[in-house]
């Protein structure tokens, strides 16, 4: 029953691993009797390996798993990996040192596959079981496997009945670098330096007319001009026409509201395309667009001699021949937002391409009922979630022009044109490989177009409540709607809404009941971490150096929803209270061999002020834990641990435990009160440090619960018969004598142990 003098972390987290998947300690019951108490787990991005941010938020997420489990739920606790689109695709692009534009399609998705299974997810997934996250490993998924893709493809051909997904040849914004289109929620504004171009289009009025912007290289697409209709600057010239210098094409000059006349020069070129706003005005006019850009990002043979060049080398020939031409009345510098793709970082371009969108711009008001039917912890952070919702322009773009990903489920007739559906029962399917079973409905042919096209990432994962519930078809209905969805709130705009919206559109129910949001992990100084920045913090090294339950325990250091900067120290802190854990633990076992579990009538004073404080301490954990208060949870107990428990309660009876006969009742009392504070301090401390207080349990206390495993005793319960107002009274004013009596000591020079 005796601690070894030192805890060792790297033994101990080694051995309680293996015990835990041997003993299936995690594992969701089938035909339990207990409540279900399910979790939608974030699917990680197969990235290599764990980053910090990782350990941050999945620690945080397990806290509620382990509490929620040894409260008595038969926990729900999946595990996937986000492992199919845009991501993966450069992953695998610079492990390989292939380009995917390359290689054969098909040869390029079996290297993704391949490299998934055998390189990257076993020794990731190993990453999340090392930190301690307390899932169901058997329940697991990932974004690619056949069980997802048919999911995911089933909510396409659902919505596509449902009429609210159609393809159309529009305008849209386009990432040259990654070649492909992308939705809203997929940008990311930079600020960059750039230069305000003033220049002079000749005109049918006789003077020229004085254009602003930012993006002279799209001059070639030139269709219209704009100004104010109430800029007296310019009222003569509406209804006359403009040159395009260079081209020799007019174009008309109209008066258009939408023009900001303080804004530059107060008169706007229409170039198809610069941004969304010129999209809308296409629309609104009723204007052929003029297409000068490619999907690699340079202008085509309309573009004239600057066909070939990129935008930033056209801008600069462009400028240059205009200055030549005296057609530049002013350059300014000027800083401004630019939208950018958030996977790369390059800057977005608009392209006409024939895209599938997600029709829901009208259901934003269910969307956001939808979201105040659920209990946000923290609750401001719903106001992230409307203010998106409100402000959506755009139906969502669902197709991506990539190649390792979910397929669209349809073909197209080559005779009609006809789009033909999969049907359900052959799902998944893979169109380039497949072939329908049937003729066109329309015409009979039995020729067919497969679509390329891949479904955006997003488009799956927005069904994980769906997918990880379908691992258990036979409670599909018990697991969801989930109980929980545990995610950071960068992601609220993308996986939390299109979630939400997913789940409206398919069963007009809301997914879960309960959203906690964790924050960010950020460098010591309060910034984003960053490999270009190089305020990179290993979770590896630091778990190297410390352990895994000091991390956790840095992570419980944040309130939910807050960031918090990365202190080393902190994990220090972790690992001081390991040991004083360790060796508290030490003490009370040492003196707790002959104790039969007994209950004494004749508790002390200082007993029943221990208890007292000590049921005080698990109510205000646990109504805080039932608001995903996790944090109150680790300072609560830290702080009782230190001074109650160690500083005072131990500190006062260790003279009845060493010389019981000195005292009429003996040392029975103190050894009541020593085995609750221990075990039930070491079980409040379980869900933040799985590891040291399973080794600390399987010492003593499980051979008197008879549990397998502290993480599946029971919770510490509230007891009536513990609460002692006066004790508690009486026993804070002993507790300031003996500290007023300590200081007078230390003063004095004595000794601690003198009379």
């Amino acid at each position: 029953m005796e601690l070894p003098k030192r805890y060792n972390p790297k033994e101990a987290e080694k051995k309680w691993l293996e015990y835990w998947e041997k003993e299936q300690i995690y594992k969701f019951e089938r035909n339990s009797e207990k409540p279900i108490y399910s979790i939608d787990t974030p699917p990680p991005t197969v990235s290599g390996k764990m980053h910090i941010g990782h350990a941050f938020s999945y620690s945080q997420m397990d806290f509620m798993a382990r509490y929620k489990r040894m409260a008595g739920f038969n926990v729900f606790y999946p595990f996937g990996t986000d492992d199919n689109g845009l991501p993966t695709e450069r992953l695998i692009e610079r492990m390989k040192g292939v380009r995917a534009v390359d290689m054969d399609r098909q040869e390029f998705i079996n290297l993704c596959l391949k490299t998934l299974k055998e390189e990257l997810r076993p020794n990731y997934v190993q990453d999340w079981k090392n930190i301690g996250v307390s899932a169901d490993y058997s329940l697991n998924y990932t974004t690619i496997n056949e069980h997802s893709r048919k999911i995911s493809q089933k909510s396409f051909l659902d919505l596509y009945k449902q009429g609210r997904i159609y393809k159309k040849r529009t305008p849209f914004m386009w990432c040259p670098e990654c070649r492909t289109a992308i939705a809203q929620v997929e940008l990311k504004d930079k600020e960059i330096q750039s230069k305000f171009v003033y220049m002079k289009f000749d005109t049918t009025l006789g003077e020229p007319i004085t254009i602003a912007t930012t993006r002279p290289e799209l001059m070639p697409a030139c269709v219209m001009v704009f100004v104010h209709p109430e800029d007296k600057r310019y009222k003569k010239f509406i209804g006359e026409k403009a040159t395009v210098p260079f081209f020799n094409r007019e174009v008309e000059i109209v008066a258009n509201e939408s023009v900001d006349p303080e804004f530059g020069s107060g008169a706007v070129y229409l170039c198809t395309f610069g941004d969304m706003d010129d999209i809308e005005w296409v629309e609104r006019f009723d204007i052929k667009p003029i297409e000068i850009m490619n999907p690699d990002g340079t202008l085509n043979e309309k573009a004239g001699k600057y066909a070939g060049m990129t935008s930033k080398e056209a801008r600069e020939a462009i400028i240059k021949d205009l200055e030549e031409a005296g057609k530049i009345e002013k350059i300014e510098p000027i800083t401004h937002i630019v939208n950018t793709h958030e996977r790369c970082g390059t800057e977005i371009e608009i392209l006409m391409t024939d895209q599938w969108f997600i029709k829901y711009l009208d259901l934003k008001e269910k969307f956001i009922e939808a979201g105040r039917t659920m209990r946000w912890y923290p609750d401001y952070m719903r106001s992230r979630y409307e203010n998106w919702i409100e402000g959506l322009k755009w139906d969502w773009c669902i197709s991506r022009q990539r190649f390792f990903g979910v397929p669209f489920p349809i073909w197209y007739c080559k005779n009609c044109g006809e789009v033909i559906l999969a049907d359900e029962e052959d799902l998944p399917v893979d169109p380039l490989k497949d072939k329908p079973k049937k003729a066109c409905p329309k015409c009979g042919s039995t020729d067919f177009i497969p679509e390329k096209d891949v479904l955006d990432t997003w488009a799956t994962s927005s069904l994980t409540p769906q997918i990880a519930a379908s691992l258990v078809p036979e409670m599909y209905d018990k697991l969801y709607p989930m109980s929980l969805r545990p995610q950071a709130h960068d992601i609220i705009t993308f996986w939390l809404f299109h979630t939400v919206a997913k789940s409206i559109m398919h069963n007009n129910v809301v997914p879960w009941h309960d959203i906690m949001i964790s924050g960010w992990a950020l460098d010591p100084h309060g910034k984003k971490m960053s490999k270009s920045k190089g305020n990179v913090v290993d979770p590896h090294v630091m778990i190297e150096k410390y352990s895994v339950d000091a991390l956790r325990f840095w992570a419980a250091g944040s309130s939910l929803g807050e960031d918090l900067p990365f202190q080393e120290k902190d994990l220090s802190t972790g690992m001081k209270f390991a040991t004083k854990m360790w060796n508290a633990s030490k003490f009370a076992i040492m003196h707790l061999e002959d104790y039969n579990l007994e209950e004494p009538e004749n508790l002390r004073v200082i007993d029943r002020w221990a208890l007292s404080k000590l049921n005080n301490l698990i109510k205000s954990v646990t109504e805080a834990l039932e608001r995903y208060e996790y944090s109150t949870l680790k300072r609560e107990t830290e702080n009782f641990y230190w001074h109650e428990f160690c500083d005072n309660y131990l500190e006062i009876v260790k003279d009845r435990l060493y010389n019981p006969e000195k005292y009429p009742e003996g040392k029975k009392p103190a050894q009541y009160a020593l085995y609750n504070l221990t075990l039930t301090t070491l079980k409040l401390m379980a869900p933040i440090m799985p590891y040291i207080t399973e080794e600390i349990y399987h010492i003593y206390f499980n051979g008197k619960e008879k549990k397998k495993s502290i993480h599946l005793s029971e919770w510490p319960k509230v007891r009536e018969d513990w609460i002692d107002k006066e004790a508690e009274e009486i026993g804070d004013l002993l507790v300031k004598i003996v500290s007023a009596i300590r200081r007078f000591k230390q003063e004095k020079g004595l000794s601690l142990g003198a009379e």
